[in-house]
């Protein structure tokens, strides 16, 4: 393998042995060689490990790394630290990349000397593709806030269709929350905040599947609390920082008032200091500002 390795791609892996490899298959067979493919098989149950053996037989730019059961965040937290190229890439294991997207990411990246670089998203669902992010110019910004607002976060606060500049990453000591789902809700914010600067890139497609059996799809109070967690983290960062998020950014907290199992009020938290409350849940009777006390 090459030692000049532009892009260290990870892709954590669990039970996932319908999709990996078209996964794999859109990320060899990519324009831009010089890279690295970390491939963290988290405890799968299924022939996910056996199939990633076979690909690392296959091309020596594969590294496998077969550990416990952790969840999604202790596997790319540990494929950062092995990562060594100069950006770094992550990639869920059910979703694929069009042909030349790693190389028009890190092209446009070193052409504007970003360190962070974003592609357009297309969501896939069974046999319907749909535009769910779409970049039609470059757009490159060191602005803090303008920076949120060209990666779409918070609402779009996707870690897979960037790449990252390593030694940023590895400077702001970012780490995934282990045991939580919904963890890149705060671990993007972060990590677009301590990158220098953004720029975006229409020439890149990231093919998002919408996986019914996922964790992420699976309603339950668990994953409730964590969203709330999380983006209540994410909000107090933002403040932290002085970020203007973007306007009509609902925050998790949500007061419902029911009565004989029917809920008659909503009451509804805006970032920053925006409060809704809403006739049956969805009807707005009032919308106004907060006091900081309040909030």
């Amino acid at each position: 393998m090459s030692e000049n390795i532009k892009v260290s791609v990870v892709i954590p892996a669990y039970n996932v042995e319908k999709y990996i490899k078209q996964c794999l298959d859109s990320v060899i067979n990519q324009t831009l060689k010089d890279i690295e493919i970390i491939c963290i098989n988290d405890g799968s149950k299924d022939n996910t490990l056996a199939i990633l053996k076979e690909f690392a037989q296959k091309d020596s730019r594969i590294r496998l790394i077969d550990k416990v059961n952790e969840g999604i965040s202790a596997a790319r937290n540990q494929g950062m630290e092995f990562a060594r190229g100069e950006y770094i890439s992550f990639i869920d294991s059910d979703d694929w990349i069009d042909k030349n997207y790693l190389e028009s990411l890190y092209n446009t990246a070193k052409k504007h000397n970003s360190d962070l670089a974003c592609s357009s998203i297309i969501r896939v669902t069974g046999n319907r593709k749909r535009k769910k992010l779409i970049y039609t110019k470059e757009e490159f910004s060191n602005d803090k806030n303008k920076k949120n607002e060209l990666t779409y976060a918070p609402i779009y606060s996707y870690v897979w269709n960037k790449i990252y500049n390593r030694e940023k990453l590895l400077q702001s000591n970012v780490k995934f929350p282990v045991g939580r789902v919904y963890e890149d809700v705060i671990w993007c914010l972060k990590a677009i905040y301590y990158m220098d600067s953004v720029v975006t890139v229409p020439s890149a497609i990231y093919y998002y599947r919408k996986n019914p059996t996922s964790i992420m799809s699976t309603k339950s109070e668990q994953n409730a609390k964590d969203y709330a967690i999380s983006e209540k983290e994410m909000l107090e960062f933002a403040k932290e920082k002085g970020l203007n998020l973007l306007n009509g950014y609902k925050y998790a907290k949500r007061d419902r008032y029911r009565f004989l199992g029917i809920t008659v009020l909503k009451r509804f938290y805006y970032y920053p200091d925006i409060i809704e409350y809403c006739l049956l849940g969805f009807i707005p009777i009032y919308r106004g500002k907060i006091k900081e006390k309040n909030k």
